[in-house]
């Protein structure tokens, strides 16, 4: 292929150039999160990669690993009920899940059972489904295959069941006509409108949003004052998703002080976020050889912090999520949290170098933003109120200024001197070495703290 050409559309290639994509699609989906307008679009894309999840290394066609997140991407702030349709025939899904074996003359339940259990129904106290539901499913769903020259999936009705197919009480009962022919893909939708009728859809999707932007523990005034009128809203709208997050958004309870900065950052949010908040220049996309290796070398910082987009841990996501009691507390530990104060040192001081390249925070483009720099207790104010989710003591500001800014220096106007002669004559290389090193010490103190990593 011609250099910089893309690949989305091109002939599979062999294992090495499926790797060679798969990390060009890593570093594209980084640079996306790292260019996005202010919008929660990004931040619903990794929510339904985490909530589908699969995994490149299963998959292997990075093709089919672009169509995948191009289908989360169209739906992520759209329709639950179509997007797990789409999911459901999504060509890497079905090589991931292997629904493209399952046939009628060798159902594979592998789908149909993940399905109910992570996607729609959930594993609480409430979801009553039974075995013979999974069986019924994976009736449903056969004969969707791959199409490997066309990067899709299709139907062949050759493979499929057209019995009938019996639901558990749970479902009241219901039953799948059979049908044969191109009318079987048809199935699908009666299975998606009996598994949308139950409730607990709602109240399951609705407790994944609520530990993914609140809290992941849901007690029980929550679920009772957040989830289930949530859940209410969900329904009502027909499973749109855009009702439940602003409603979500809007809420007294979202603003409530004791469920603010509750969540320890997850590494993406960490590493993404840090570059965002700092305005860490990059390449621009169309020097693509530099772009795509910086892109990559952040999202390879944030997969040595645990946190590998494409490839979360298993079907059930990143353990962080969803596995009780630690959750997201479980980001941070004895291998990570050096990994997230080295990156976050490196990129405030001597710059960030992996895989040829060199990210560094400019202390001084991001100083010059603010409001009244040339005033240190502002300039701190100004700077947390970027950086944190959270209020720091006036006792912690008092140690910023007067310990790490002014490094000792009691009086304020040392620092509103420098900074004023840095910002009157820029070629005072002496003055000027002296302003960074006073911010860099600044800026790395505050990344260093335990509410940095808090979101």
């Amino acid at each position: 292929m011609v250099p910089g050409a893309p690949w989305v559309t091109a002939p599979e290639g062999d294992e090495d150039l499926n790797d060679h994509r798969r990390y060009s699609y890593k570093a594209w989906w980084t640079g996306l999160m790292l260019n996005q307008q202010r919008s929660i679009h990004e931040k619903m894309v990794l929510f339904w990669h985490n909530h589908f999840a699969t995994e490149t290394q299963t998959i292997q066609d990075a093709r089919f690993m672009y169509a995948h997140n191009v289908t989360l991407r169209a739906h992520a702030l759209g329709n639950f009920k179509a997007l797990t349709k789409a999911v459901t025939i999504d060509p890497g899904m079905l090589v991931y899940l292997n629904g493209y074996l399952n046939e009628a003359t060798a159902a594979d339940e592998n789908y149909a059972r993940e399905l109910l259990e992570l996607f729609t129904c959930g594993k609480g106290p409430d979801s009553l489904y039974q075995e013979e539901d999974v069986r019924a499913i994976a009736h449903v769903l056969t004969g969707y295959k791959v199409d490997k020259t066309n990067i899709t999936s299709y139907f062949d009705p050759t493979k499929h069941d057209y019995q009938n197919k019996q639901f558990s009480s749970w479902f009241s009962n219901k039953v799948i006509t059979g049908k044969t022919g191109p009318n079987g893909t048809t199935e699908l939708d009666d299975l998606l409108t009996i598994i949308f009728a139950q409730h607990e859809v709602a109240k399951f999707i609705c407790r994944k949003l609520y530990q993914f932007f609140i809290y992941y523990e849901i007690d029980s005034a929550a679920e009772n004052d957040v989830i289930s009128p949530l859940a209410d809203i969900f329904r009502a709208a027909n499973y749109d998703i855009r009702p439940v997050l602003s409603a979500l958004f809007k809420s007294e309870h979202f603003y409530d002080p004791a469920n603010m900065s509750c969540l320890i950052k997850s590494p993406v949010d960490y590493t993404v976020g840090m570059c965002r908040e700092f305005g860490v220049q990059f390449a621009p996309a169309s020097d693509y050889a530099k772009a795509y290796a910086q892109w990559r070398s952040l999202q390879s910082a944030a997969g040595n912090q645990q946190q590998n987009i494409g490839d979360p841990p298993g079907v059930s996501g990143w353990d962080a999520y969803y596995l009780a009691p630690q959750f997201h507390e479980l980001w941070i530990n004895t291998d990570t949290l050096p990994k997230r104060n080295f990156l976050a040192d490196q990129m405030i001081t001597t710059g960030y170098i992996s895989m040829g390249q060199t990210l560094r925070i400019d202390p001084l483009v991001f100083t010059q933003q603010l409001p009244d720099p040339s005033n240190p207790v502002l300039l701190i104010n100004d700077a947390l109120a970027i950086l944190y989710r959270m209020d720091l003591s006036d006792a912690m500001k008092a140690y910023l200024k007067n310990d790490i800014l002014l490094k000792g220096q009691q009086q304020d106007y040392y620092w509103t001197q420098v900074w004023n002669i840095y910002i009157s004559d820029p070629s005072d290389a002496m003055n000027k070495a002296l302003v960074v090193d006073m911010l860099k010490a600044l800026y790395k103190t505050i990344m260093n703290l335990s509410e940095y990593h808090l979101a």
